[in-house]
């Protein structure tokens, strides 16, 4: 137990001076933006007492260390200020936009495991072979087509020539359960062939690691057949590896869907991210930014932590 909370410990510590500078950047890009905040925030309409008064109210008349304290306070409150365009607050906008890309990324995420995991396995038993040959050539593949272009070719061939799938557009599941997967089978293997190329070559190679081990031979002795020793050995330890990977390419995803939502117009924080940034809408950016990076940084810290309570060689 000790051992776990000194572990707990310094990964929390790491947690929060990331997530510090983090919050240190976001703030430094607002600074470094040309214009005054305050005439944004007032508007082109407002006159000279007014813009004073929001200058006075979002502290901009103070030092920037003060105002970063001010504006780090608010943050961890949940507050990062208001749209400057809608005048919604930023957070009620992710909030509204953030339930679509959680559901676009773990679409992406089950289908890209779905396909790596045995990919990987089978590519490592049957390596130098070519089966191996064939599925690393499609890893590469897919690690190497841009999401863009992957998700024009899809819409033209599955949407505008076979009619099968919705081009463009986002159903809730709640309002119809089978148009939600169709709208979201698309995006969802742009975003997922990548992931999975990263993750199959993860998993063929701790597969491959975890076979030139001496209980693997001593299974394989004992007279287990191949599946059996796959199963029993090989794939819960090649896993510990993997699940790093997996959450860090599930806040990869949370957090870089912005070409594949505006493509596919999915309303998630990747398509709020663009149309802010076209908007100059600098509240709403830098709130994505910050909940973004947050995410990212979380996911790290579980996966670290899973790794530590599945494996026994790191608790001793």
């Amino acid at each position: 137990m000790k051992k776990l909370l000194y572990y707990l410990g310094q990964k929390l510590g790491t947690v929060i001076i990331t997530l510090f500078l983090i919050s240190i950047v976001v703030f430094g890009l607002q600074v470094l933006l040309p214009g005054d905040p305050a005439l944004a925030l007032a508007g082109e309409e407002g006159d000279a007492a007014y813009i004073e008064s929001v200058r006075e109210q979002y502290h901009l008349n103070e030092s920037l260390p003060i105002q970063y304290v001010y504006w780090l306070s608010s943050a961890m409150q949940g507050d990062f200020g208001k749209s400057f365009r809608t005048s919604i607050p930023t957070i009620d906008l992710i909030v509204s936009k953030v339930g679509v890309s959680i559901e676009l990324s773990s679409f992406s995420l089950i289908l890209a495991l779905i396909f790596a995991i045995p990919a990987g396995i089978y590519s490592a038993i049957r390596k130098n072979t070519f089966a191996d040959s064939t599925l690393n050539i499609l890893a590469f593949s897919g690690l190497s087509i841009p999401n863009f272009f992957l998700g024009i070719l899809m819409i033209y061939f599955f949407s505008v020539k076979l009619k099968l799938l919705p081009s463009l557009g986002y159903v809730s599941f709640k309002e119809d359960f089978f148009l939600n997967i169709k709208t979201l089978l698309m995006p969802s293997i742009v975003l997922g062939v990548s992931v999975a190329s990263i993750i199959m070559r993860h998993m063929r190679s701790s597969a491959l690691e975890i076979l030139n081990q001496d209980y693997v031979r001593t299974a394989k002795a004992k007279g287990l057949s191949e599946f059996q020793v796959i199963y029993r050995h090989v794939l819960p330890n090649a896993l510990l590896p993997v699940i790093t990977i997996t959450m860090l390419e599930f806040g990869t995803l949370l957090s870089g869907a912005v070409l594949t939502e505006q493509i596919f117009n999915i309303p998630g924080i990747g398509k709020l991210m663009v149309d802010s940034v076209f908007n100059r809408d600098y509240m709403v950016v830098q709130g994505i930014v910050l909940v973004s990076g947050s995410f990212y940084v979380i996911l790290n810290f579980i996966a670290d932590l899973s790794i530590y309570l599945l494996n026994p060689k790191l608790r001793t």
